[in-house]
């Protein structure tokens, strides 16, 4: 039998690796807008999103949004949202990707609790679920089709 790699190679896959830190999250690279950052792979956050304090490293452009956010850290978080901007995930890319922006401070905090590296962001379902992703944890890659 063919190895998965190989299968969703000719399936037109994109593999992108990830790394499991102490803390148990998946954290994979990825640039927005040509800025390289790290990223949660989140596969229980329906959008992706960066913190605050990272819109000028991305170069985005903030507009206001009416969407509270909810997660792990509360709820009812005020949120910015930003369109049209580009991701890459290794060599998968989507070039009008739209991104959500609320305060992450309650994430990184966690993480440096554990002594784990703070993140820019988090990505989410809504690119797992464009990229029909497949995750294999055991060989730390997750796939993504173009």
């Amino acid at each position: 039998m063919e190895n998965l790699h190989e299968v969703l190679k000719k399936e037109k896959y994109k593999k992108i690796k990830f790394k499991v830190t102490k803390t148990q999250h998946l954290l994979v690279k990825a640039k927005i807008n040509g800025v390289s950052g790290n990223f949660i792979l989140d596969t229980g956050a329906s959008n992706s999103c960066i913190g605050f304090e990272s819109i000028e490293r991305f170069e985005l452009t903030a507009k206001k949004s009416k969407t509270k956010a909810s997660g792990a850290g509360g709820t009812g978080m005020k949120t910015q949202i930003s369109a049209h901007n580009k991701l890459e995930l290794g060599s998968w890319k989507n070039t009008n990707f739209g991104i959500v922006i609320f305060d992450l401070s309650h994430v990184n905090e966690a993480l440096e609790s554990f002594k784990a590296k703070p993140v820019h962001g988090i990505i989410g379902a809504d690119v797992l679920l464009q990229g029909k992703a497949i995750i294999d944890y055991y060989n730390h890659c997750l796939y993504l089709k173009i």
